[in-house]
């Protein structure tokens, strides 16, 4: 199916942005490379699909439709990354019984890229989730927990770089302070390092070492408090920092029709999108790069 139809009729919302100073129609002739990005948050152990009397979830979701649908988005566009901003565990019974191995399995089936660690990720302590880890055939970027003195020392790593099609893309993560969300006993000695001041070195070491053409923060901070302005969320996240081109939220079960379009600390656009929780649905960001690396982005929530 081609794209812009695809989008059309799987699509709950749909954005055209403008990236680098540059529209949609000025971009449309010259445009040379394509990256679609795939994401998901706060999945929270649901497997299946939601029964026909689940409310307002009622026949959605469920892993062996994400997979289908994420196969037909792959075969479109080879160029693509599939993201996971954390709270994979917790939520049905599979958690329970299995203790994260089947979402592991799972999401190594369906070729997850990355993903960050959520405060529900830890709900069966450390050693919980390092037994976990061989089923995870897939990076976690946590950039601002220290787990020095801790059995997930050296598991994970600040940031990881894909190159697809000659586009270089750093993805690196962040996640929320555990203190009063998590038993102290199950993340032990970890210690929570100040997003922004994480964030900042990270955007150096990938916009000017490693020379990366797109920046994706996976965030585990929240999309906004409405009641605790001043919290540290991704709109604030956003506005304090450069260099990031997409956030891929999580925690707070946000549910956006299409992708926020923030300005950072530069004044220049970035993207931020988050897509609910509980597997109902997919995000879409389609990436378009010209000749001078310049971008443009369609950016959907797609109901699975």
């Amino acid at each position: 199916m081609k794209r812009r139809s695809f989008i059309q009729k799987t699509t709950a919302g749909t954005a055209l942005i403008g990236l680098g100073g540059l529209g949609l129609p000025s971009f449309t002739s010259s445009k040379k490379k394509h990256l679609t990005i795939l994401h998901t948050n706060d999945v929270h152990s649901h497997i299946d699909t939601f029964g026909p009397n689940d409310g307002m979830f009622s026949n959605k979701g469920g892993v062996a439709r994400r997979a289908t649908l994420i196969e037909q988005i792959r075969k479109e566009n080879p160029n693509n990354l599939l993201l996971d901003a954390g709270d994979i565990f917790q939520g049905t019974p599979f958690f329970n019984y299995y203790g994260g191995e089947l979402e592991f399995t799972l999401m190594s089936k369906l070729k997850y890229d990355a993903a960050t660690l959520g405060n529900h990720d830890f709900d069966n302590g450390l050693d919980g989730l390092f037994a976990q880890l061989p089923h995870a055939e897939f990076p976690f970027v946590s950039a601002n927990y220290d787990f020095t003195n801790t059995i997930m020392d050296g598991h994970t790593k600040p940031y990881t770089i894909f190159n697809k099609d000659g586009i270089k893309v750093g993805v690196f993560g962040l996640g929320i302070s555990l203190e009063n969300l998590v038993n102290k006993v199950n993340y032990k000695e970890t210690k929570y390092l100040d997003p922004i001041e994480i964030t900042q070195d990270m955007t150096r070491i990938l916009k000017e070492n490693e020379q990366c053409d797109l920046i994706i923060c996976l965030s585990h901070l929240g999309y906004y408090y409405k009641n605790d302005s001043e919290r540290i969320s991704d709109l604030n996240l956003a506005a304090k920092t450069k260099h990031i081109d997409l956030i891929i939220g999580g925690h707070t079960h946000t549910f956006l029709k299409k992708p926020t379009v923030a300005k950072n600390s530069e004044g220049k656009n970035m993207l931020i999108n988050q897509v609910g929780c509980f597997g109902v649905n997919l995000g879409r960001i389609d990436f378009f790069f010209d000749e001078q690396n310049k971008t443009t982005t369609e950016g959907a929530t797609i109901i699975v």
